[in-house]
């Protein structure tokens, strides 16, 4: 992994200095990693990913498996959590992460989130409540909403029905006790946050 960081830097044309800068590393830190002498930890690896406009699987020297660019309606299964229904809307294993999500009402009403990276949202059908730091605003379908996830937020279905939305994020895969503020309860293996 050592000469692959050591190859991402150079390819983003930074110098040692100003990659462990933007990174928030010294730069004594930045060339023991490169050299493999020390082994970076994962808040390291997405700093060095963001900075070199690449991902953490990349840095990592990992072969993106071949895959088509294309995901068919009917392919995958829907997966549950905390209420909610997720269907893949993309490749997994990319930088970005798009689902297609039907919010019931109510459904984590209380639950708010926090975590790195960004959220896209662009709601179908029903009604969507988004709250984003201290603003809250009501989305109704064809709106859509653009936000750094770092700044506390809120997602629920408002009215009788559900709200269905297109969702993209650039977050890690984490479990719902790292992204949240406040109780979601217990859930089953392999559910997403």
């Amino acid at each position: 992994m050592a000469p692959n960081l050591r190859e991402r830097r150079r390819a983003a044309g930074l110098t040692l200095e100003a990659a462990a800068a933007r990174a928030g590393l010294s730069a004594a830190h930045l060339s023991r990693l490169e050299t493999g002498h020390r082994q970076p930890s994962l808040p390291v690896l997405l700093a060095l990913s963001r900075s070199y406009g690449t991902t953490v699987s990349d840095l990592l020297g990992e072969a993106p498996p071949e895959r088509s660019p294309v995901l068919r309606g009917g392919e995958g299964q829907p997966t549950r959590a905390g209420g909610w229904v997720y269907r893949a809307a993309g490749s997994p294993g990319r930088a970005m992460q798009a689902l297609r999500v039907t919010v019931p009402p109510a459904a984590q009403s209380g639950l708010v989130r926090v975590h790195p990276g960004e959220e896209w949202l662009y709601v179908l059908s029903g009604s969507l409540a988004l709250d984003v730091g201290e603003a809250a605003y009501v989305l109704a379908p064809g709106d859509s909403a653009h936000f750094d996830s770092l700044v506390p937020h809120r997602i629920s279905a408002t009215g009788d029905g559900p709200a269905e939305l297109l969702f993209v994020h650039t977050l890690l895969r984490s479990t719902a006790s790292e992204m949240c503020l406040g109780s979601f309860g217990p859930h089953e293996e392999g559910e997403r946050p």
